[in-house]
């Protein structure tokens, strides 16, 4: 006899993503799902990402990790709220995850707040938080090949960060090759070059993010 667990489980997420999606709607709150995979900069572009947009927006942090709490307080280091979630082993993030996180934050006093989940080019990809947008990051180091070896999670992405290219030349990395698979995986999402701890290219990508934010505050998003 088989039984097969992953709809009941993936549609009691789906159930409570859309009761998130709703409590951030109604709070006017943006929610931006940060997917990639360990060592690509996650932390690093969110840092980068809260320095270029703080004095515009109010920002909070989801740090989703198997184990520890580093991530988050390199966050709270920069006087911005943070909650730390601990898995326990799950390779991603779930909806019930994120009710329980944002019991702490002040919803009615934020704009925005990143999540960032677990590293996994795989798993996170199939389960919706109640976010507005999922955004892919992936760094030079691990190789313009990923869109074909991960496909998935290239074609959720609303849009793709590659990180670290001031390191292009050395790992050899492709990036025609990289931008022509990710363009037919997914011809909408704009790709930011960026080094986050440089500050290459974070003035372009906090722009796409802000006119995001703005929309939503305007009425005018909705989740895809």
């Amino acid at each position: 006899m088989h039984i097969d667990l992953e709809q009941p489980i993936l549609a009691k997420n789906d159930e409570l993503a859309a009761q998130n999606r709703a409590m951030f709607a109604d709070k006017g709150v943006f929610v931006l799902n940060i997917l990639a995979s360990p060592g690509s900069g996650k932390t690093s572009t969110i840092l980068a990402t809260i320095e270029a947009l703080r004095d515009e927006f109010n920002i909070a942090v989801i740090e989703g990790d198997i184990a520890s709490s580093v991530d988050s307080e390199k966050i709270k280091a920069q006087g911005i709220a943070a909650v730390q979630i601990n898995t326990g082993g799950a390779c991603h993030l779930e909806s019930n995850m994120i009710r329980r996180a944002v019991e702490v934050l002040d919803l009615d006093s934020l704009d925005l707040i990143l999540l960032e989940n677990v590293g996994n080019l795989v798993c996170p990809t199939d389960f919706d938080l109640g976010e507005n947008a999922k955004v892919m990051i992936l760094s030079v180091p691990e190789g313009d090949d990923k869109p074909l070896k991960y496909p998935g999670v290239f074609q959720v992405a609303e849009a793709v960060v590659l990180n670290k290219v001031d390191t292009m030349a050395v790992f050899n990395f492709n990036e025609d090759a990289f931008t022509d698979a990710v363009r037919k995986l997914n011809p909408r999402a704009p790709i930011f070059r960026m080094s986050a701890t440089a500050g290459t290219g974070v003035d372009e990508w906090a722009e796409w993010l802000a006119q995001r934010i703005h929309a939503l505050q305007r009425g005018e998003a909705a989740k895809e």
